[in-house]
């Protein structure tokens, strides 16, 4: 079983950046690949960005050239830099990991894009 913390969300303006982190924990962390998912208030739920145990990156068509997901096997996390932040990206951001062993989510972290 793999327990996941994401941190690193808040406030920023239209412009801005935020990193955003998702420490896992429980399980080998390199058997898993690793995502972040948003949902909005009144929205489906859109994937952000995916990066496999092999490093392999995976972008939504919404974020593709702003976000940049990341990993560091030695620090089991994995990270979102986000860049050049709209007002469309507020949202509640989960961290996703998927292996063999199951389908495990984080309890999600507020991204608000305001000025």
């Amino acid at each position: 079983q793999v327990q996941l913390v994401e941190s690193g969300g808040g406030l920023v303006q239209p412009g801005g950046s935020l990193r955003l982190s998702c420490a896992a924990s429980g399980s080998s962390f390199t058997d898993y690949d690793m995502g972040w998912h948003r949902q909005a208030p009144g929205k489906q739920h859109e994937l952000v960005a995916i990066i496999t145990s092999g490093g392999t990156t995976v972008y939504g068509n919404s974020v593709k050239g702003r976000f940049t997901i990341s990993r560091d096997n030695y620090k089991n996390t994995v990270y979102l830099q986000m860049n050049s932040l709209k007002s469309e990206d507020t949202a509640v951001y989960y961290c996703n990991a998927v292996g063999a062993a199951g389908n495990y989510w984080g309890q999600g972290t507020q991204v608000t894009v305001s000025s």
